[in-house]
């Protein structure tokens, strides 16, 4: 009896497949030659009665420097004159590390002033309850 189970695999629309593989099929996607961007695995699998099944699996290739936007935000709404800082970072190995830019500038969160100011606070209201000439003692 012949064996009809195979796997075809397809990368985005393409018509020829990106491989044939009879199951179990391992297979190794090499990204450095997709560009980078939202991409689709279809995967075509025939089992031995011949019958048919497609699985697609979206994914994301991103081989490039990671790029950080800050002072925009996807779909904002922007009036005037606005600041925003570009910074672009690869994984790339190289005997030299370039400190300046290597980080993308953020503010402190909100919680953190937040925190702080609550802290402050507290102690500026525990000092003045309970602050008197009584409790203070010199080692003197």
């Amino acid at each position: 009896m012949e064996n009809k189970r195979k796997v075809t695999v397809f990368l985005d629309d393409e018509k020829v497949p990106f491989g044939v593989f009879e199951p179990p099929a391992q297979l190794v996607l090499d990204t450095t030659k997709i560009a980078d961007g939202k991409h689709e695995l279809k995967i075509k699998a025939v089992s031995s009665n011949g019958i048919e099944g497609v699985r697609i699996i979206p994914f994301e290739v991103r081989n490039g420097p990671e790029i950080a936007v800050v002072g925009l935000k996807e779909n904002e709404i922007i009036e005037s004159n606005t600041v925003i800082t570009v910074n672009a970072y690869g994984s790339e190995t190289s005997e030299s590390f370039i400190i300046r830019g290597s980080e993308t500038p953020k503010a402190v969160p909100s919680w953190v002033w937040a925190c702080i100011i609550a802290f402050v606070g507290f102690a500026i209201f525990y000092f003045i309850t309970h602050w008197t000439m009584d409790t203070y003692k010199s080692f003197f």
